[in-house]
């Protein structure tokens, strides 16, 4: 919710604010031992690009600090790729995850953030998976309460990808002096002015479909509606009693639910 873009840092990364919370959305992600290493993907398709993806350099990390023996890893992708809902990452977490339990390596959720964080800023979150204020390069957390509880969130994918590297091309970083812990705390309807996600305004001008989707859910009386982190999915946070005529957009809805 929200995301501030503070500043270029010298290792090429920006210094951010934003707060990360769960969601009921989900890959599907199985280990298991195996005589020799192997890699599946089913499900969207993952882009070819000669690189090995987040899951193989999460074993390959776990591999080379402990020494472990290869697994099976199957990979079925269900959630959008560059939508701005930390698909990648949740599963780099897990993989991080599954080989500590698999290989009963004991760590301590402080150890297994520190090796995510290896894997990219989004990953420590995902170790815990509880709402946080995410600060640093995105791998600096701590805790903030559940907000979403008995809300109903209305999640859209408007099937266009942004990469990370083109969205913070967008933007020009600028200080922001705000209380992320009190606005956070904060009614959800005092949300939409203090809790703003600076991709938002140039993404959404590049791909007006996004900006017109945030529109739609305003207008249709949402709580607190945003685009996702760099994006291009967009969400609605809604009374968990209001009515919505979404036909317009239903082929984007990834999820429509009370949040329990």
């Amino acid at each position: 919710m929200g995301l501030s873009i503070q500043s270029k840092r010298p290792d090429g990364y920006h210094e951010i604010a934003t707060i990360m919370t769960q969601i009921p959305l989900f890959d599907i992600l199985e280990v298991q031992k195996s005589d020799r290493f192997s890699f599946m993907q089913s499900g969207l398709l993952l882009p070819a690009d000669g690189n090995l993806n987040l899951c193989e350099r999460a074993f390959a990390l776990m591999n080379d600090r402990y020494d472990i023996s290869p697994v099976n890893i199957h990979l079925r992708k269900q959630i959008p790729i560059g939508a701005g809902l930390g698909g990648g990452s949740s599963d780099a977490a897990y993989v991080l995850k599954a080989l500590n339990e698999l290989f009963s390596l004991y760590l301590a959720n402080t150890e297994l953030e520190n090796l995510a964080a290896e894997l990219g800023s989004d990953c420590p979150f995902f170790i815990e998976e509880t709402p946080k204020l995410a600060t640093g390069r995105g791998e600096k957390l701590s805790s903030v309460p559940d907000r979403l509880k008995g809300n109903r969130l209305v999640l859209l994918n408007p099937k266009i990808h942004v990469s990370t590297a083109f969205a913070y091309g967008q933007v020009t970083p600028k200080e922001n002096e705000l209380n992320w812990k009190n606005a956070w705390d904060s009614p959800v309807s005092q949300w939409q002015k203090t809790l703003v996600n600076d991709f938002e305004k140039p993404i959404g001008e590049h791909f007006p479909r996004i900006a017109e989707i945030i529109r739609e859910l305003k207008n249709q009386g949402a709580l607190y509606a945003a685009m996702s982190g760099s994006g291009s999915s967009v969400f609605g946070i809604f009374d968990k009693e209001a009515t919505l005529d979404l036909r317009k957009y239903q082929e984007f809805v990834l999820l429509d639910k009370e949040i329990l």
